[in-house]
């Protein structure tokens, strides 16, 4: 199972120093945020970098592409903080060390601004009065979660069966409780999950043909 963490505090910062960064980076901004107000009023967390759109004037929240970075690395409460940094913890560093650190912050980045513009484009299709307010870094660690399900599906060699149930279970909880927990963004799950297994895909093809270039 390579989401059962063994590795000491030293050897977990050694051996995983991106995934370690980001979750240090979402806790001193959670502390930031919540030290000035409640991390749970949307306008507040809109002066902090919450993604927002503006279904008139704005749909994409393009005006302040930021954003979409600036969001990733905000929660709306304790709990919420909880439970992304703790599945950040036990299923990222696997894809650190698959993929490598530069590739990795890539991805992640990536996965996060995709979940933010899935919301987006949702909520452009369902013709949102309101505009969308959100923060979380659950784009990209569903985008985690899209990556091991393409390996799951398509290099089963490399995960074990009980990590590879790991996998499904954890993706059909999570879109059970999306659609079931009021706030919760299930359009920006949906997207980070599907750019992390696109994402990974691609990333495979080049290792793929490197392999056969050298061979």
């Amino acid at each position: 199972m390579i989401f059962l963490r063994y590795e000491s505090f030293r050897s977990y910062l050694k051996m995983y120093p991106v995934t370690s960064i980001l979750i240090l980076l979402n806790i001193i901004y959670f502390i930031v945020v919540l030290w000035n107000g409640d991390p749970n009023d949307s306008l507040h967390a809109y002066q902090y970098g919450a993604f927002a759109t503006d279904p008139v004037n704005d749909p994409f929240g393009l005006e302040q592409p930021w954003r979409y970075l600036s969001s990733m690395f905000m929660h709306a409460g304790f709990e919420h903080l909880l439970y992304n940094m703790f599945a950040l913890l036990v299923f990222a560093p696997p894809l650190e060390y698959l993929l490598k650190q530069t590739r990795y912050i890539i991805f992640y980045l990536l996965c996060g601004i995709a979940g933010n513009a899935m919301s987006a484009f949702v909520n452009v299709l369902q013709d949102d009065l309101y505009g969308h307010v959100g923060v979380g870094a659950s784009g990209a660690i569903y985008g985690v979660y899209g990556a091991f399900l393409f390996i799951s599906l398509f290099r089963k060699a490399q995960l074990d069966e009980s990590s590879r149930k790991t996998v499904y279970t954890i993706l059909i909880f999570g879109v059970i409780y999306s659609i079931v927990v009021a706030k919760v963004d299930l359009w920006a799950h949906v997207g980070g999950a599907l750019a992390g297994f696109l994402l990974y895909h691609f990333f495979d093809r080049i290792k793929t043909q490197k392999k056969q270039r050298y061979s």
